[in-house]
């Protein structure tokens, strides 16, 4: 299993409930209808002490599995429509589980 985090930080402009709500249910909306996704839950709502905005904490059967949902058109779609063009920085940890 490969478990995969990334932590957005959000361009300032973008920084709303209604532009994080867009980033959650896009991204949790794909769960079951990519091969191998067993699990993607989306966290929109960090205490104040948090220098992040957005975390994606996703879980996949392996790493093939987590670089055919890089590329998969569904989340290409939701990637290019719902996320990057809000984000000012992206940091990503993927690892072994």
């Amino acid at each position: 299993m490969v478990k995969h985090i990334i932590l957005w930080k959000l361009k300032q402009e973008h920084n709303t409930p209604a532009v994080k709500e867009g980033i959650k249910n896009g991204l949790e909306g794909l769960f079951g209808k990519i091969p191998g996704l067993c699990e993607i839950r989306v966290e929109i709502c960090g205490l104040e002490s948090s220098n992040a905005d957005v975390m994606l904490d996703s879980l996949f059967e392996d790493e093939a599995a987590l670089k055919a949902y890089a590329v998969h058109p569904e989340h290409v779609a939701v990637a290019d429509g719902k996320v990057r063009p809000y984000t000012k920085s992206r940091v990503c940890l993927d690892y072994e589980v």
